[in-house]
């Protein structure tokens, strides 16, 4: 049986990694899923030819997620492509660690565009497509919660930001029996942050199962918050990060 039969989604920053394995795993269980992408045309038709292997319908549109006026757009495409909208997932994000005192105002001001602005664009274009039964599910961090590494302060104030706007989405939209949540991935191996790089042993050493987590951890949360089972859940967070907030 599939949960989420018929159910049309956006999954936005969906080509690789967390995104596209949300964007596939929901279509798994049954969804019509959109994605937004920014560069590589190829990644996202991959992402997309793996959706329609379901019988699901898809499609891929290019938005710069730093863009605010491409984000908007791209959910108005994602909703006359799937004749509406019942999940939007804000997956686009950015990293650029670095000490604040060496960060130039371009590379805050990009953190800030993508990771806090894109999502309350997004969530603001989508609550007039939502109706009752509705998801709104962004991924955050679990530095939010706990930075354990110096070069990561404004990475995390910008998931921190997700933590207030999700909760105050939850109280707005749930008279209308929306749902709003967060996901906080861990260490998880993509090809940005390999389970194989420089510092993984270090990243291992934090979590309470020594291992880190894989793309498909993060999209069986998200798959959980977007079906029935979770109609209780909202404005809170599941943290998938093998216990290195412990």
């Amino acid at each position: 049986m599939y949960q989420l039969e018929g159910k049309r989604a956006l999954v936005t920053g969906a080509s690789r990694g967390i995104g596209a394995a949300i964007a596939v795993m929901l279509a798994e269980h049954g969804a019509n899923v959109a994605i937004t992408y920014q560069n590589s045309d190829s990644a996202a038709q991959n992402v997309v030819s793996s959706i329609e292997a379901f019988g699901r319908k898809a499609f891929a549109i290019k938005a710069d997620s730093a863009d605010a006026l491409a984000v908007s757009d791209s959910v108005e495409q994602a909703v006359a492509q799937l004749g509406g909208l019942d999940i939007l997932v804000n997956n686009a994000g950015i990293g650029r660690p670095s000490l604040l005192a060496d960060m130039s105002l371009d590379q805050i001001n990009a953190l800030l565009d993508v990771n806090v602005r894109s999502v309350i664009v997004a969530s603001k274009a989508a609550i007039s497509h939502l109706r009752d039964g509705g998801r709104i599910i962004s991924i955050g961090s679990s530095a939010a919660e706990r930075v354990s590494v110096p070069g990561m302060s404004v990475y995390a104030a910008t998931k921190s930001a997700l933590l207030a706007l999700t909760r105050g989405l939850a109280r707005e939209l749930g008279p209308q029996g929306i749902t709003v949540n967060l996901v906080h991935p861990g260490s998880t191996d993509t090809e940005l942050n390999p389970d194989t790089g420089d510092f993984a042993d270090h990243q291992r050493a934090l979590t309470a199962l020594g291992r880190f987590g894989k793309p498909e951890d993060i999209a069986a949360a998200v798959v959980f918050l977007a079906g029935p089972s979770a109609r209780q859940i909202t404005g809170t967070g599941i943290v998938v990060d093998g216990g290195a907030n412990a």
